[in-house]
This record gives C-alpha cells, sequence and structure tokens, in this order.
C-alpha cells in the first residue's frame, strides 16, 4: 500500500495528467470517457488538462465538463500554456498533481470503464511500477485499417505494455526522475525506466487512434523511429531495459498468408521511412 494513500478522503488516489495541443475535436469523448470510469475507491480521482500552445478552443471545451466531476466528486483542472510543447505540458501538469498514482494521457485517447480503477490496484504499492492497459489500435479509412491490423500482431504491441496513449506510475515509480526531459518520445523513455519486470499490464482496454493515410502514417513511424533512437543517443543506459522482440520469420509469414494487403500497406510504410528524408514538424494525420 502507497503510504499516505488513503489518508482522508480529500487527498486524489490518482492524478490524471493530460496534455491537449487544438484537440477541441477530441478532448470532450476523452474527458467523458474518463469520468465514467468505474471507481469503487474512498479517495476521488484528480484530473489536470494541459491545453498547450492551442489554437482551438479546446481549454473551454475541457472546462464544459467539470460539472460532471464535481458530481462524482472528482476534480477537473485546466492549465493553459501559451506555448507549446508535450514534455513541458506533462511537467506542468505533474507540478499541479497531487495523487500518489500518476496516470499520463493523450486525448485522443478513449479509456475503457475499468482501465483507471485497475491501473490504481496495480500501482497501489511501494515498490516503483508502471502500468498501461490493452491497447486498441483504431483506424478510418481502409490503409490504415490494414496498417493497424498487422501492428495489432507485432510481437512488442501484443507481448509486452507498450504504453502507447497511456501509461502511469505510482509515487516510487515517479521518483525516479525528475523533471520529463525535453525529447520526442516521453513514453519511450519511462517505459525503459522501469525493467520489464517492473511494468505491469491490466486487462482493461483503451482506444487508441493512429494517422490515417500513407503519408501520415510515414511521417509519424518516422517521429517514433526518430524517438527511440534519440533516446538510445541522450540515455543508452536505459537501453538495458529494452525488452523488444523481434518478429519471427514464421510469424511474419503467418500474418502474410492471413492479411496480405495489411502485410503489404505495413511493409510499404516501414519501406518509405527508409527512403524517404524525414519531413519537418509533426502532424498527427487527423
Amino acid at each position: 500500500m502507497i503510504e499516505g494513500l488513503h489518508e482522508n478522503a480529500g487527498t486524489p488516489a490518482v492524478s490524471v495528467i493530460l496534455p491537449a495541443s487544438n484537440e477541441a475535436a477530441l478532448i470532450g469523448a476523452c474527458l467523458r470517457a474518463l469520468g465514467a470510469s468505474h471507481w469503487p475507491h474512498r479517495n476521488p480521482v484528480e484530473v489536470i488538462v494541459i491545453a498547450n500552445g492551442c489554437r482551438d478552443d479546446t481549454a473551454d471545451r475541457a472546462r464544459a465538463e467539470a460539472h460532471a466531476f464535481a458530481a462524482r466528486g472528482w476534480s477537473l483542472q485546466v492549465l493553459e500554456r501559451a506555448r507549446g510543447g508535450k514534455t513541458g505540458a506533462l511537467n506542468a501538469g505533474d507540478a499541479a498533481a497531487r495523487g500518489a498514482v500518476r496516470v499520463y494521457l493523450d486525448a485522443d485517447v478513449t479509456v475503457s470503464a475499468d482501465l483507471l480503477s485497475q491501473i490504481h490496484a496495480a500501482l497501489d504499492t511501494e515498490v516503483p511500477r508502471y502500468a498501461s492497459g490493452r491497447v486498441g489500435i483504431s483506424a478510418r479509412g481502409w490503409l490504415s485499417r490494414g496498417y493497424a491490423r498487422i501492428w495489432r500482431q507485432v510481437p512488442f504491441m501484443a507481448q509486452c505494455v507498450p504504453g502507447c496513449g497511456v501509461f502511469a506510475v505510482n509515487a516510487a515509480g515517479r521518483a525516479r526522475w525528475g523533471a520529463f526531459p525535453d525529447i520526442i518520445s516521453d513514453d519511450t523513455f519511462v517505459r525503459l525506466t522501469f525493467t520489464p519486470a517492473e511494468r505491469l499490464a491490466v486487462p482493461a482496454s483503451y482506444d487508441w487512434p493512429i494517422a490515417e493515410g500513407f503519408d501520415n502514417l510515414v511521417r509519424v513511424r518516422q517521429r517514433q523511429d526518430a524517438g527511440v533512437a534519440e533516446i538510445g543517443a541522450r540515455f543508452p543506459e536505459l537501453l538495458r531495459n529494452d525488452d523488444k522482440p523481434r518478429p519471427a520469420p514464421r510469424h511474419t509469414l503467418s500474418m502474410a498468408l492471413r492479411d496480405p494487403l495489411g502485410l503489404a500497406v505495413y511493409a510499404g510504410v516501414a519501406l518509405a521511412v527508409r527512403l524517404r528524408p524525414a519531413a519537418d514538424g509533426w502532424s498527427r494525420g487527423r
């Protein structure tokens, strides 16, 4: 049991830190799913939305959901930062958070009703732990759906705890690093701060949408690869915690036989990543 976690009913058991940059179209659904979570615990949840560098009404749409959180004794706080940058937003959220368990949530993610409670239970310990749920990769267009079908079967996604879009740590785990460094891949940085044995997967799921269209898939994959390379260059000591398995040829052949179109799309994106120069900037592709 984390010391002080249940000292009084006003102390949050969990702080959800939610960076959001120009996410007006998605922030409402994300917060409504979070607010509908099953929560049988005495201590409440606090949600901190960090609207960073927004040129739309993300902050106002987030505040519009506050009454629903207050109705169940939870809090929803919206911080606005004129300057963009996800790691800066994460640090601002951490500075405002009071919960022993920290859940870092992307604004395009939709959590299932049991995810928050299961993560809380997994992290309710004094030893350092990292947790995430079962990721459901979703897409709209036929090409991105084909890519998603194969990506779900890649050993890293199917066998490990990737934490795409949602990852969480307890107080002892959060003590392993100070401020988030200014890096591309905050989720990779945090995941590799823990050994494979310290990473816990809970059965509850969440929906994580991917980019739409070939060019956007290539750009996102390039950014993902650049983020991993940056971790290796700046924090080489973390690589000892990497447990990413290589796909066996037999597994790849099986995927090709079951879904030749999906594998063709997936392989085409991988090839384009190698052949095309990386684009400047960042586009989610939705």
